[in-house]
């Protein structure tokens, strides 16, 4: 059997324009103070893979236009809506009066492992990922409906912001219809 790698135009990908022209999926990523631009650029390359409806670039977060997003996004950063707000919270308060379920991705006491976790058909999601050195703000924490834990087997406790991203994306559209 043949494995040949496939070409960029076979991959039957849409256009940014065809792309928000897709159903919604019903969650939005939401960054928590992310200080590393290639680590925004890599949320949003990440977000247009499995179609997320926005990102929500809160505090501190570098916002496009940006050749540091751009060098990681790879110009999803113009496919995927996004939004800057100067605090979290405010985020976190206008998804949950739009019907959004907040889900923070942090280790925490009572946190669900995320492989214990499915997401429920029709409901929208929110999922807050927070800064690469103290995690998602205590008070973001505390304001979200639930906290996902990603279970890991080594002697690190964490991983870059970026992989969580897109360990939890999966793992939500991997139980979602598309």
């Amino acid at each position: 059997m043949t494995r040949r790698k496939l070409l960029n135009i076979e991959l039957g990908r849409v256009s940014a324009q065809e792309y928000k022209e897709l159903p919604e999926s019903g969650i939005v990523l939401v960054l928590d103070n992310i200080r590393s631009a290639h680590n925004v650029g890599s949320a949003f390359r990440t977000a247009d893979s499995f179609k997320i409806d926005k990102v929500w670039l809160c505090g501190i977060c570098a916002v496009p236009p940006s050749a540091e997003i751009h060098k990681s996004a790879l110009g999803a950063e113009d496919s995927v809506e996004w939004e800057h707000v100067d605090d979290t919270m405010e985020a976190i308060i206008r998804l949950k009066s739009e019907g959004y379920v907040v889900l923070s991705a942090e280790q925490t006491i009572g946190s669900v492992m995320l492989d214990e976790f499915s997401p429920q058909q029709g409901q929208k999601y929110a999922v807050v990922f927070g800064n690469e050195v103290s995690g998602v703000r205590q008070d973001v924490v505390d304001a979200s409906d639930m906290v996902i834990e990603i279970p890991q087997y080594g002697t690190k406790h964490s991983l870059n912001v970026s992989v969580s991203v897109g360990v939890v994306l999966w793992h939500l559209r991997s139980r979602l219809p598309i």
